[in-house]
């Protein structure tokens, strides 16, 4: 007696719903994700095993490079406008309605006040290179002035940190950046700096290493 053999039928399967779903996770994604700035001021900061996360938004970076000059950067836009337009306010910079509106869409900062407007007026790439360039580091016209204890000048850190945090309000998150190879007594200089206007919490982003 033979077998009864079951006919064998090719299998089809609609992907049309999965193309919809795959459509819908992109797009929850896209209006989602947080976009990154764009760091001009490149920074090797030293390795931590610390997992901890900063704030994602309405969060003000310190950044300081290996030649202890001192850069600015909000995360976003909006907040950087708000901050400088504290700091027009307050007497502390002048720029005009063109400028603010430049100011708020440059990725990183860091010249005296009283550089600043010329800094605008240079195109991208200029701003950055007057910024990152080894040439331009022994300039007193590059870096924020964190003057120290014995020394002159206004410490205009300060001044944009506190206008950040009264434009911001309290939930602005607060971090600093530095090299790895920054002299320890420029990052005195900037806590110290922090201290003494009673931003007492911030982070110190690093670089993630194994546990050994």
């Amino acid at each position: 007696m033979g077998r009864f053999k079951i006919k064998k039928q090719d299998t089809f399967i609609d992907m049309t719903p999965m193309s919809d779903v795959m459509v819908l996770l992109l797009t929850f994604f896209m209006l989602t994700a947080t976009f990154v700035k764009d760091e001009p001021v490149k920074v090797n900061a030293p390795g931590s095993v610390s997992e901890i996360k900063i704030p994602e938004t309405n969060l003000l970076t310190i950044f300081v490079n290996k030649a202890g000059k001192v850069f600015l950067c909000m995360d976003a836009p909006e907040t950087q406008r708000k901050m400088a337009q504290q700091m027009i306010d307050n007497g502390d910079l002048k720029l005009n309605p063109q400028q603010l509106d430049e100011f708020s869409k440059v990725p990183t900062f860091g010249t005296p006040c009283n550089v600043l407007p010329a800094w605008l007026a240079k195109d991208a790439n200029e701003r950055n290179s007057f910024l990152t360039e080894e040439k331009y580091q022994s300039s007193n016209q590059v870096g924020i002035p964190v003057p120290g204890e014995n020394e002159v000048g206004v410490n205009e850190l300060k001044l944009w940190v506190a206008a950040a945090r009264k434009a911001n309000g309290k939930d602005m998150g607060l971090a600093i950046k530095a090299d790895k190879n920054t002299p320890y007594a420029v990052i005195k200089k900037v806590m110290d700096s922090l201290r003494e206007i009673d931003e007492n919490r911030y982070n110190l982003i690093t670089s993630l290493k194994s546990e050994e």
